[in-house]
């Protein structure tokens, strides 16, 4: 348990200094509210006007997001195959073998494959197109 109290300390710490940010704002700064300040921001352009409720995003843009996330987590499991696949050397500077060896060669193909067969298949369904 030793091992976890600087962890403990850590997190009680950060939450602390969360949570005091944010009750201690309201009491801290200027407030000097104008209209421009509560206006809607549109990176410098007169906002446009929005229906009730709130405008409709194409349901493109939420694929897109949800692929790229897919895809990048997919790909941060290599990392740490590639990094620790590094072949063991001796003093005399040969190889002496993998560090995983053939079955987690394979493995890491297997899943290179099934990215692969994910990203074909969006591909092939234009989940990447814009149009």
């Amino acid at each position: 348990m030793d091992l976890y109290v600087p962890i403990l300390v850590l997190a009680v710490l950060a939450g602390g200094f969360a949570i005091f940010s944010v009750a201690i704002a309201p009491f801290t700064g200027p407030k000097r509210w104008n209209r421009a300040k509560l206006d809607a921001y549109e990176c410098g352009i007169e906002p446009t006007p929005q229906p009730v409720g709130g405008g409709r995003f194409p349901l493109k843009y939420m694929v897109t997001a949800m692929l790229f996330i897919v895809f990048d987590i997919e790909i941060i499991f290599l990392y740490p195959w590639a990094v620790s696949f590094a072949p063991l050397t001796n003093d005399a500077g040969s190889v002496l073998s993998s560090g995983l060896g053939v079955f987690a060669l394979v493995e890491m193909l297997l899943f290179i494959l099934t990215v692969l067969v994910a990203y074909a298949y969006v591909w092939r369904r234009k989940g990447l197109d814009w149009d």
